[in-house]
């Protein structure tokens, strides 16, 4: 026994029959310095393009900010490691995260870190159980407050946030909060409804464009869709069958869920398309099969089930209670609709989660970017209705920009720019960042980013 313990020890060290002592491993210093954050967990790394890392981690936050003894919940992470040398962009999307790792324009543009952040109660970043009253901006910006926090011990460079759509508005949020916290923030395409009460979408889509026949256009399919609405709804009807959606828990009915997905269609197609997209609106002599078709393609049936809309409750639950959300009042297909206040967000939130108003935080927020702001940058589309209500710099906002892309839609970006706008942005931006003016960064499959389909 003596002896084979003897052998176990050679062979362990790499020192039987001659052997030389075996090579240790390089220390990984990533890994190292991230298994020192507190509350931080790495969940595993995936292959990525070279240069990079990219691993996935859960960080633990409290339920309640207000009572750190709540209990805590798994809030889902991703890091784009290049270099502790250089700056870090904490982005979120504002829902869940994204389904393929990619660096947003600003970690592009900085050649930077970048923390991805799924916003708290999308799944699986949701307490158990989820009491729906701790799901508001303070609590999700004191989320990414303790994020940042805790990763600054390791990247200690300048710090960015970023993000699109609802994800450019909880940036501005944590900012509003957490002002010190990062260098700057760039918000894409985020709205701000200051007063819930009075919006100007109406208008907006009527004027948006610069051909009245492309919207003209869009009504007439819209009235069409619902002048055949019993071949639609055959045809609707079988897809949820086919595909077992439900209706019962949300919308109530498939007959509210079509009316929904019709309303939408100017809108969602302006927000995720454009000029280019006049063509193919289907002529009032169309087939029902092409006209199911473009509404699909424009809003998607599956939207307004039950099953696509459980993954976006947390954010009409958001839109509810604090965000406000958009008045569209069709008066165009007034008399062909059935239903009043459809897309209202109680009407898309299951019943047994408890819902209130609260008026005036909006304006709070909006207050706070006119009169305190700065190193924010806010990049709209001229097309995208959102940009109906935009983020508006004032007379104490310093070192800021507001930017709109000419005939941009929901994807708008700096890159989109007019060249003396997009060189102002970036170097901006990169000031921010820490970085040299004119640092040169390559393009990767990383920055590959689609326009990923949101209710916002």
């Amino acid at each position: 026994m003596k002896w084979r313990g003897a052998v176990t020890a050679a062979v362990a060290c790499g020192l039987l029959f001659g052997g030389l002592p075996a090579a240790a491993a390089p220390p990984d210093e990533v890994r190292e310095q991230l298994e020192r954050v507190p509350g931080l967990t790495i969940v595993g790394e995936r292959p990525t393009e070279p240069g990079f890392r990219l691993f996935d981690l859960t960080f633990a936050q409290p339920v309640d900010h207000h009572d750190p003894a709540s209990g805590v919940f798994q809030q889902r992470l991703t890091l784009l490691h290049r270099d502790f040398a250089r700056p870090t962009v904490a982005y979120t999307s504002g829902y869940n995260l994204p389904q393929k790792a990619n660096r947003s324009e600003p970690t592009q543009l900085l050649d930077g870190n970048q923390v991805s952040i799924e916003h708290r109660f999308f799944t699986p970043s949701r307490p158990e159980p989820a009491d729906w009253g701790d799901l508001d901006i303070w609590q999700s910006a004191t989320d990414e407050h303790r994020i940042i926090d805790s990763f600054k011990a390791a990247y200690g460079q300048k710090w960015i946030t970023t993000g699109g759509s609802k994800g450019g508005m909880t940036a501005v949020y944590h900012r509003r909060f957490y002002p010190e916290d990062v260098d700057g923030t760039v918000a894409y395409v985020a709205p701000n409804d200051v007063d819930n009460d009075e919006d100007g979408y109406d208008e907006f889509l009527a004027d948006v464009g610069p051909d009245p026949a492309c919207r003209d256009a869009l009504t007439t399919a819209q009235r069409e869709a619902l002048l055949r609405r019993e071949e639609m709804l055959k045809r609707f009807g079988d897809y949820a069958a086919q595909n077992g959606f439900t209706f019962d828990r949300t919308v109530g009915d498939i007959d509210r869920a079509l009316e929904l997905v019709v309303s939408d269609t100017p809108f969602a197609f302006w927000q995720y398309g454009g000029v280019a997209d006049c063509a193919g609106i289907p002529a009032k002599n169309a087939s029902t099969d092409d006209i199911y078709a473009f509404f699909d393609k424009t809003v998607q049936f599956s939207s307004y089930t039950d099953q696509g809309l459980d993954k976006y409750v947390p954010y009409y639950y958001q839109a509810g209670t604090q965000l406000g959300w958009p008045h569209v009042t069709n008066p165009k297909l007034a008399d062909l609709l059935h239903h009043d206040d459809l897309a209202e967000p109680r009407g898309l939130v299951p019943r047994d989660i408890p819902m209130s108003f609260e008026k005036g935080v909006m304006a709070e927020v909006d207050d706070w970017v006119r009169s305190e702001g700065s190193e924010l940058m806010f990049v709209n589309g001229e097309y995208d209705p959102w940009n109906t209500e935009p983020f508006e710099l004032g007379g104490g906002t310093e070192d800021s920009f507001s930017y709109v892309v000419p005939a941009g839609n929901h994807g708008a970006d700096i890159e989109g720019l007019p060249a003396d706008q997009k060189s102002e942005a970036t170097a901006a931006l990169r000031r921010w960042g820490g970085v040299e003016a004119s640092i040169k960064v390559s393009n990767t499959e990383l920055d590959e980013r689609p326009l990923e389909r949101h209710p916002f």
